[in-house]
């Protein structure tokens, strides 16, 4: 339930400070698909900002400057 760059930061601080967007998709999804490209194909990953809300089930990679 935390912001995405809390989240980040639980990673490696860093991560946090320098959080920029993350790239977000469902477990489910890359389960029953099996692929990011077939995630990609279909739509399924989207970028999110500092706003958001982590879910349980989210995959999340983070985007960040240092």
């Amino acid at each position: 339930g935390d912001k995405a760059p809390r989240a980040a930061g639980v990673i490696h601080t860093d991560f946090e400070k320098g959080f920029i967007k993350a790239d977000i998709y469902g477990y489910a999804d890359i389960d029953k698909l099996g692929s990011e490209g077939a995630l990609r194909e279909k739509g399924l990953i989207r970028s999110e900002g500092k706003e958001y809300t982590v879910k349980d089930g989210d995959v999340c990679h983070f985007k960040f400057s240092n």
